[in-house]
């Protein structure tokens, strides 16, 4: 090792350490780093260049405590930040140690002699520090506060940026205070924010330190002089006013006094060299949704802390909780505004602070009077930063208020269009308004996005009104997002569906401008055109209560003078009937949304559009359980589909067929055409039809050939087509899709299997992902499905009491199909609870309506259990017309190649004859269909036929025997 003289300098190649100054210089110039890199330094300097070991590092710098690895990690980081070009010398050996490289010599530093002028405290005198004791906990801090400490050990200025009321004085405070007792020096902090003249900050900071002015001017190289090597932490608090005059004292302080750290806050960055800069984060506040530990928040517990400290007598409760939290949420976390609203609810209570936010600049007022005045009032705390932005930044801060969600660029150019400005002046104005932490740059959109945090555009809103420009802005906004979405309709057939996502984030920007241009000062046509380029987003991200609300108010302005039978008015009445579609309308105003539709497409000779519609008829018709006139439509979309530009338009219309025939009970020509649509069907085409037809073609194929698998007697290809289905569904993220797969598919086939674990499962999916979408019939249909899984389980009373009321709901909105099948169960629901007179007549009801409506896929099953409840209300006197029933439920299923009904039928009937002493009849009935089944023996059904012909086996061995 080299010499341990505590006086030497060591130097090479331009490069000083200074053991006596504690200073590292590059070219004889100070080089800021903090006190546990440079002992770090020093260490490694002395070793001459041999490896000394993480471990020998770690003991000596901070000997007798435990440190982690990552700790030594951060400060070598330093020290090779500090080196910066030559961060080569710093050489890592990688799991062992550290090398300091290049020839170093050493001499030993002049004696350091003491200043005249400025005095300085004396030796013995004890280490002082004005930093005022806490008059209350610093609630949500502490990770903040431990990393500054340990970045203070690393960096000898660091400066704490962030928007007014973030807290960062007081998170300052803290840290020096935790900082003075083992800082083995003064701690001074000096506030900055009632100074005007920026001349002044040297004296002011030189009266706080309590040095004597001697007769001499004071400047900063006099107080660098004065401290010189004493070690001292410096708090600067308040910079942004005097941001150039603050950087240099702070910069000449860490250049001048090796000793001397300083920590300065402001709401922009002070851009100095060896400045460490740390953006105070908001307090953390709960999701939107719903989360059980709201009061673990920090946002929330110092609400809660406050309030208290009031003397409110608030207790928390599950009530009041959930409206702290959209209180915290709508003020961003930002410390001082929650304080104001908490001291405003301790006299006004919580949820007229809730109800009141959007005036929260005239709500929150309840400052405390010792706080600086810019701190007295939510308003007054933004009027200090506003005041201080030159005319062109408060121009575009206002302007970009316009943006309920963020911006880009290009946006901010676009409401800034009638200043001249051009993207590059604007995108320099927004990297300003983002340095002084008036705008928030969104880190997860590489592409460059950025926000107001809501408090600040509340206040830049009003700025913006009083201006007198707002009314021109809001029509620079319209206008770009009309633009920006207009190729969206025109080009629906080959524009990719990357585009949603990028779209999909402008959603609050589009319902802004929306609200504008259908308002009394707005622009109408601005409004349509936005309308109808967002409707193919609103379908993608299935918010259609939404889209049908916005698209009534569009055709309201079309009903009001603009041209009724324009592309624009097609393409609203149409989106209105798929959305009356999905969100459970009414029948009558779906019909005429669609009719009119399809006239306008008609009258244009848009194939295309004719085609959506008639597949939104098709499916009207579908769902209300005409399946006859659904046919119908089926063929006539196949003609049209010939006729299309899209050769794949005929696949559609092979679906719509191959459903349809599905439930006139046609499975054999049902699964040839559903095969075909998913042989050739290709997957690419999948994001274009969801487009067009709101549904992915491949899911929708798919899971109506595994319910025809299913009754075709394959249960296990069919649960193996409905679980792949359901895992593409889940894939594409398409809610209308997913919704279909589950209630037509992977529910209804795990019930009907007797899987009732996994149907619970899928119900469940079903219903929160219908009711998180307000998607009304896909609710309905799954409590429907949930009311056959309680009675499946044997508890029939709530599953009946379910069942019929979710029937009703379905059939009050126009839904019919799929209610013979419902209708059945609950029959069966109401008999074994005991109702047998209303089990009656629901099943036929359930037979009437499966016979008009030639929802025919079912009628077999339906009258096996007519056969049932027969037997079950008459018992042995009923035999005979229970025989009829269930021998004419037989013949139907096999003239309808539906073995699963068949074998169900064939089970009913052998165990009616079985129980009548006829065992080698019941062998008969119901072996032949038994063994025609090669897959499923494990499920319910197989199960309970295979019961049946062992135990009519056992008792034909024993008649012989006898």
């Amino acid at each position: 090792m080299a010499g341990q003289h505590p006086r030497a300098v060591y130097a090479s190649n331009g490069w000083e350490i200074d053991l006596a100054r504690r200073e590292l210089r590059s070219r004889g110039v100070s080089v800021p780093i903090g006190s546990r890199a440079f002992e770090i330094l020093e260490v490694l300097v002395r070793a001459g260049g041999e490896l000394v070991s993480k471990y020998h590092l770690m003991d000596h710098v901070w000997p007798g405590a435990v440190v982690e690895e990552n700790t030594l990690q951060f400060h070598i980081s330093a020290i090779r930040k500090a080196l910066g070009a030559d961060r080569g010398l710093l050489k890592t050996v990688s799991g062992r140690g550290y090398r300091l490289l290049g020839a170093w010599t050493v001499r030993e530093a002049p004696e350091i002699s003491h200043p005249h002028g400025l005095s300085k405290r004396k030796p013995e005198q004890p280490y002082r520090t004005n930093v005022p004791v806490a008059g209350s906990a610093l609630i949500g801090r502490s990770s903040s506060k431990q990393h500054l400490l340990d970045v203070l050990s690393a960096y000898r200025m660091v400066t704490l940026i962030g928007p007014g009321g973030i807290g960062k004085s007081v998170l300052a405070l803290e840290v020096a205070r935790s900082l003075f007792p083992t800082l083995a020096g003064d701690c001074w902090f000096v506030e900055l924010a009632s100074l005007a003249d920026p001349a002044l900050v040297p004296s002011t900071v030189a009266s706080v330190l309590g040095l004597e002015l001697g007769g001499r001017e004071i400047s900063v190289e006099s107080i660098a002089r004065a401290i010189n090597e004493e070690r001292l932490l410096l708090v600067l608090d308040n910079c942004e006013h005097l941001a150039a005059a603050a950087a240099g004292f702070a910069e000449a302080m860490i250049r001048m006094c090796p000793n001397v750290c300083v920590v300065a806050t402001s709401r922009e960055i002070l851009r100095i060299e060896g400045e460490y800069v740390y953006r105070v984060p908001p307090l953390d506040v709960p999701p939107p949704e719903e989360a059980a530990d709201i009061n673990e928040y920090s946002a929330v517990r110092l609400f809660v802390a406050r309030l208290m400290a009031l003397g409110s007598g608030f207790l928390a409760c599950t009530e009041s909780l959930p409206l702290i939290a959209s209180i915290c949420r709508h003020l961003d976390g930002i410390p001082l505004a929650i304080e104001f609203a908490a001291a405003r609810a301790a006299t006004l209570g919580i949820r007229q602070i809730a109800d009141g936010l959007n005036d929260c600049f005239s709500l929150l007022t309840a400052g405390r009077r010792t706080a600086l005045p810019r701190h007295q009032t939510l308003r007054a705390t933004f009027d200090w930063s506003y005041e201080l932005l030159p005319d062109w930044e408060r121009t575009l801060l206002r302007r970009l208020s316009v943006f309920a969600g963020g911006f880009t660029v290009e946006a901010a150019t676009a409401v800034m269009g009638d200043t001249d400005a051009t993207a590059s002046v604007v995108l320099e104005g927004i990297a300003s308004l983002v340095l002084k932490s008036l705008v928030v740059l969104e880190a997860s959109e590489p592409s460059g996005r950025w926000r107001l945090l809501e408090t600040t555009r509340t206040y830049a809103l009003e700025k913006l009104a009083e201006s007198g420009e707002a009314k021109r802005v809001a029509r620079h906004h319209a206008e770009y997002f009309r633009d920006l979405l207009a190729g969206t309709t025109s080009t629906a057939l080959s524009e990719p569906a990357e585009d949603v996502p990028q779209h999909a984030q402008e959603i609050d920007n589009i319902r802004a401008a929306l609200d504008w241009a259908f308002s009394s000062e707005g622009d109408a046509p601005i409004g349509v055109a936005l309308t109808v380029a967002f409707l193919r987003l609103w379908f993608q991200l299935s918010l259609l209560a939404e889209c049908r609300r916005r698209v009534n108010v569009a055709l309201a302005s079309l009903r009001a003078g603009l041209p009724p039978a324009s592309r624009a008015a097609m393409q609203l009445h149409a989106a209105l009937g798929f959305a009356l579609l999905n969100t459970a309308g009414p029948k009558q105003e779906t019909d005429a949304a669609f009719t009119n539709a399809l006239a306008i497409a008609e009258q244009l000779g848009d194939v295309d559009y004719q085609l959506r519609v008639l597949w939104g008829m098709w499916t009207q018709r579908f769902n209300n359980g005409e399946n006859r006139i659904a046919r119908a439509l089926a063929e006539r979309f196949l003609n049209l589909a010939d006729r299309a530009s899209a050769p794949a338009d005929r696949l559609v219309g092979e679906r719509l067929m191959g459903t349809a025939l599905h439930y006139l009970g046609e499975q054999a020509n049902a699964r040839s055409c559903l095969e075909n649509v998913l042989k050739n069907y290709a997957p690419a085409r999948s994001q274009e039809h969801i487009r067009r037809f709101h549904f992915d073609q491949r899911v929708l194929a798919r899971a109506m050939l595994a319910r025809v698998l299913w009754v075709q007697g394959l249960s296990e290809h069919a649960m193996a087509a409905a679980q792949a289905n359901l895992d593409e569904a889940s894939a594409g993220g398409h809610t209308l899709s997913l919704c279909y797969a589950l209630a037509e598919a992977s529910c209804p086939i795990a019930l009907m299997s007797g899987d009732l674990a996994l149907a619970e499962r899928h119900i469940a999916t079903l219903i929160n992902l219908a009711g998180s979408r307000a998607l009304t019939f896909w609710s309905n249909w799954g409590r429907c499905l949930n009311g056959v899984l309680l009675i499946r389980r044997g508890d029939a009373r709530s599953g009946s009491r379910l069942l019929r009321a979710s029937i009703d709901a379905l059939i009050e909105m126009g839904w019919a199909m799929r209610t013979p099948e419902f209708l059945g169960i609950l029959a069966e629901g109401l008999a074994n609870s005991g109702q047998m007179a209303e089990a009656a007549g629901t099943i036929e009801l359930a037979l009437a309506k499966s016979e008009r409506d030639e929802e025919l896929w079912c009628f077999a099953e339906l009258l096996r259990i007519k056969g049932e409840l027969t037997l079950q209300d008459s018992g042995g006197a009923a035999a005979e017309p229970a025989a009829r029933i269930f021998s004419r439920a037989l013949a139907l299923a096999r003239q309808q190649g539906a073995p699963a009904w068949e074998l169900r039928a064939a089970t009913s009937l052998a165990r009616l004859m079985a129980t009548q002493g006829r065992h080698e009849q019941s062998r008969q009935v119901l072996a032949p269909v038994y063994s025609r089944f090669t897959e499923g023996f494990e499920t319910a059904d197989l199960r309970s036929a295979r019961a049946i012909l062992e135990t009519v086996s056992a008792d034909e061995a024993q008649d012989s025997s006898r």
